[in-house]
């Protein structure tokens, strides 16, 4: 080889490591620009709690009690219109003027309870004010007294868990439950794809949805504390992370 050829191919191995560099700095510069992370070590001021932030909005950090309430009022309470039950819920029914046929009942997969008299009867997606007046319509033509109270006893709430863990899907959870406990009862992470460091959260709420973005690897490390508590039907994606080959 003559020494023009060992000029050219010097000059191409030249062009593309700085082609090389250049869509590795591009890369470093995109991800530094589109996420933030909450940072443990940053003391928050008094009162304040420490804020998450995703690529579009920085959030504050949702308590324990500000996310799920585990403890129903019956439907007395004017907060009782907020509940929804859902699979799993155990709902007590009682009828003060036939005691008989007071039933504590566990709502099915299908969304259904079965009760004396009437059968099975629709429950989930109902607040407990709805579900007593359908009980109260149902039961007109058996009983006398319209008088029929419907309380939840205990709660479970469902999340989604998609993405690079072991068994995708649907995870209930009767107590507030944070992202990293409902990844491990999703079988815990593909450690072998998993970026940890860029778990999302998606919430609907009414109309609108929100989107959180967690380290969870600072929480399996012990530098930063696992207190981002899930609400229902919060859908957590651990996507896969970059690889260059």
């Amino acid at each position: 080889m003559n020494k023009n050829s060992f000029g050219e191919e010097a000059q191409v191995h030249r062009r593309v490591l700085k082609f090389s560099l250049l869509l590795a700095g591009a890369f470093m510069l995109a991800g530094c620009e589109t996420s933030k992370f909450y940072d443990a070590s940053q003391q928050p001021a008094s009162g304040q709690t420490p804020p998450y932030a995703s690529p579009k909005r920085t959030v504050s950090t949702p308590a324990p009690s500000d996310n799920f309430s585990f403890q129903y009022p019956t439907t007395d309470s004017p907060n009782s219109q907020m509940i929804i039950l859902h699979e799993g819920d155990i709902v007590k029914i009682s009828f003060p003027a036939s005691q008989n046929l007071d039933a504590t009942q566990q709502i099915r997969l299908d969304g259904k309870v079965s009760l004396p008299l009437v059968g099975d009867v629709q429950a989930s997606g109902l607040t407990p004010a709805q579900l007593q007046q359908n009980l109260i319509k149902l039961y007109a033509p058996q009983i006398s007294s319209s008088e029929i109270n419907v309380s939840v006893e205990s709660s479970s709430f469902p999340v989604f868990v998609t993405g690079c863990v072991l068994r995708p899907g649907k995870v209930l959870s009767n107590q507030p439950m944070t992202a990293l406990e409902a990844i491990m009862e999703a079988g815990g992470f593909d450690y072998a794809r998993a970026n940890l460091k860029n778990i999302h959260i998606v919430r609907h709420e009414k109309s609108s949805s929100q989107s959180y973005v967690l380290d969870l690897k600072t929480v399996l490390s012990g530098d930063q504390k696992d207190d981002f508590f899930l609400k229902p039907d919060d859908i957590i994606y651990v996507p896969e992370k970059f690889s260059w080959f």
